[in-house]
C-alpha cells in the first residue's frame, strides 16, 4: 500500500482495522510478517538492520491492515534518524483510530532491552492491547523455550497467554499468532 514517513503524513484511510508490529531492529519482524501472511515478499527482508524507516502499511485480504513500524534501538543508525522515528511511532500509535492492537516482537535468546521495556510501558500507558511474539525460537532447544517464554513474560509484565513463541524459519507459532491477530482485528476499538 505505502508508507508514512513523518508524523501526520500520508496513511491509508481508517476503513479497515489495523494491527501494528513493533520491535528492535534485527528482531526478525519482516521475516515473521512474511510467514504470517504466507507471502515471501510482503515485507522487505534485509541483512542490514534498521532498513524500515517509515510506517509501512500492508492490506491483507481486504480484511485488515498490518502496520510495520520502524525497528528501534539499532546503534549504527544516526541519533538524528533514531530521534525522528520516535514522533513517527508515537504519532501513529496515538493517532490511528483503526488500531486494534500491537504485536511486540522480542528475540527469545535475549532479555528485553531498555527500549523493549519502554515500548511495553508506553503501550500500557496508552491502553493498547498488546501481544508479545518471541522470534527466532528455532535457535534454542525446546526445553529452554518454555523457560525463556515464562521469563520474558515476567520481564515484560504480561500474562504468559499474551506471549506467542514463533519462528519464521520453521513456522512454529504461525497459526497461533494468526488467530491472535484475528482476535485483535475482531475486537472493538479500544480508544
Amino acid at each position: 500500500m505505502g508508507g508514512m514517513a513523518a508524523a501526520g503524513g500520508w496513511r491509508p484511510d481508517a476503513l479497515l482495522p489495523e494491527v501494528a508490529f513493533a520491535g528492535r531492529s534485527n528482531v526478525g519482524k519482516s521475516s515473521l510478517l512474511n510467514k504470517l501472511v504466507g507471502r515471501r515478499k510482503l515485507a522487505r527482508v534485509s541483512n542490514t538492520p534498521g532498513r524500515t524507516r517509515e510506517v509501512n502499511f500492508f492490506r491483507v485480504n481486504d480484511t485488515f491492515i498490518i502496520a510495520d513500524l520502524p525497528g528501534y534501538g539499532y546503534a549504527r543508525v544516526s541519533k538524528e534518524q533514531r530521534a525522528s522515528w520516535r514522533p513517527l511511532i508515537e504519532g501513529y500509535l496515538k493517532g490511528s483510530p483503526a488500531l486494534r492492537g500491537v504485536v511486540l516482537l522480542l528475540d527469545v535468546r535475549h532479555d528485553p532491552t531498555d527500549d523493549d521495556l519502554a515500548m511495553r510501558e508506553y503501550l500500557g500507558e496508552l491502553g493498547t492491547p498488546t501481544l508479545i511474539a518471541l522470534t527466532k525460537t528455532d535457535k534454542i532447544g525446546k526445553k529452554l523455550l518454555a523457560e525463556r517464554a515464562a521469563s520474558l513474560a515476567r520481564a515484560m509484565e504480561v500474562d504468559e497467554d499474551q506471549v506467542v513463541p514463533t519462528s519464521a524459519d520453521t513456522g512454529l507459532g504461525r497459526d497461533e499468532l494468526a488467530e491472535s491477530v484475528v482476535a485483535l482485528i475482531g475486537a472493538p476499538a479500544w480508544r
